[in-house]
């Protein structure tokens, strides 16, 4: 089983006729419609050359393809979202993955940005002679690991 992005539906019909989403202005590839997220009306940014969305309000919802969004709309997985678009093609290949799927980025830079914090933080208080305790080592050792797994997967 594996996963064809050129068999993914032309976004402009895409989201007119399968996501229902009208555009407040009919020429240009960027487009305006309704955030499907937030509710917010005319605040949706859709590429209609590549699939690609934003929200302008910051609700966060953003993708960079119809496969994205419909993933979002329908709140499933990669694999249900792609057969339904007819983008997942069967061809005898097992699809079972031989190692875990990483963070994605953003999540990613989330982790990075907490832990980088209490390492600051324990650092400062180091620096003014403050004797971290058991537990405050612990969890500086913790936060040391998981910034380097992260620099490990994406470096």
């Amino acid at each position: 089983m594996s996963f064809d992005r050129t068999r993914l539906p032309d976004p402009l019909t895409y989201y007119s006729d399968t996501a229902g989403l009208t555009f407040r202005e009919r020429k240009g590839k960027w487009r305006t419609t309704s955030c499907l997220h937030c509710d917010s009306s005319d605040a949706m940014r859709i590429n209609t050359d590549t699939g690609a969305f934003v929200c302008m309000t910051g609700c966060g919802a953003r993708g960079g393809d119809v496969l994205a969004y419909h993933m979002a709309a329908r709140g499933q997985g990669f694999i249900d979202s792609a057969k339904e678009l007819g983008a997942w093609i069967d061809d005898g290949k097992d699809s079972a993955r031989t190692r875990p799927t990483p963070l994605p980025a953003r999540d990613a830079l989330m982790v990075l940005a907490a832990e980088s914090n209490l390492v600051a933080v324990a650092a400062a208080n180091v620096a003014h002679g403050v004797v971290l305790s058991q537990i405050d080592l612990t969890r500086l050792l913790t936060a040391a690991g998981r910034i380097g797994r992260i620099a490990e997967v994406f470096a």
